[in-house]
């Protein structure tokens, strides 16, 4: 069973921090650097525990994010698509 993190990524923050998360391959990761808890996907669930998660080396988070630095351009291009107005100026 897989886990659809699209289906999901509105509201699955990370319990420490209440940063968004980033799905990369099994596991969930928090954008937050103080804290950089990885979350581990079981059997296409998300185990959201803080005292499950693990937490990243500062190297290995950043290439995490970076690897998934795109995700977030394309998130927040999207938002800004739903606050202009349908002249294309910002409210």
């Amino acid at each position: 069973m897989s886990f659809d993190f699209e289906a999901h990524r509105d509201y699955l923050i990370c319990p420490l921090s209440r940063a968004e998360l980033v799905h990369d391959g099994e596991s969930l990761v928090s954008r937050d650097s103080g804290t950089r808890l990885q979350f581990p996907i079981r059997d296409g669930i998300p185990c959201m525990l803080v005292d499950e998660a693990t937490e990243l080396p500062m190297d290995e988070w950043k290439v995490i994010m970076a690897r998934h630095s795109d995700d977030r351009q394309s998130q927040d291009s999207q938002k800004q698509e739903k606050i202009t107005e349908p002249n294309g100026e910002i409210p």
